[in-house]
């Protein structure tokens, strides 16, 4: 393997992404949710939504649509169908109320809060020895592959 600077190539560094992000993204598919949750039916986009609410506690469906990058109709949507299922919780915020609050049921909280232990104990341990610039490098390169590989086709 040739280097630059110490480091792969460009075009090391792509092959070995290419290689690495399938198996990534399998492993990650394949953490089995709880059992008290399997009947929810939950898919990524839930993971997502729930992680917000569950690290930055309640929040309205604008602000959950801004955080996920999303229309807040799809949020509501998403709402609608876990609040349904008992996995949220709405009530009126008290300072607004035609704003509503959005979090995760009480009854539930635990069982999310072990479905995505498991992911922030790997990201944990991926995380913790790099320098605080490091891990902005890191997180930044990733968002701008997000964004590449969406150019145009994600919605």
């Amino acid at each position: 393997m040739s280097t630059e600077g110490g480091g792969p190539t460009v075009d090391e560094g792509v092959r070995t992404m290419l290689l690495l992000m399938p198996r990534l993204v399998g492993r990650a598919k394949r953490l089995p949710v709880p059992e008290q949750l399997r009947s929810f039916s939950l898919a990524p986009r839930h993971l997502s939504l729930l992680s917000y609410l569950l690290f930055d506690g309640p929040m309205n469906v604008n602000e959950l649509a801004a955080r996920l990058e999303v229309a807040p109709a799809t949020v509501s949507l998403m709402v609608g169908d876990l609040s349904r299922q008992g996995v949220l919780e709405r009530r009126e915020d008290p300072g607004d109320r035609r704003r509503t609050i959005v979090s995760i049921a009480d009854e539930h909280r635990e069982a999310v809060d072990g479905w995505l232990a498991h992911g922030a104990r790997a990201w944990r341990t991926a995380l913790a020895p790099l320098t605080p610039e490091q891990r902005r490098l890191f997180i930044d390169t990733l968002r701008t592959y997000e964004h590449a590989i969406c150019e145009g086709s994600c919605d």
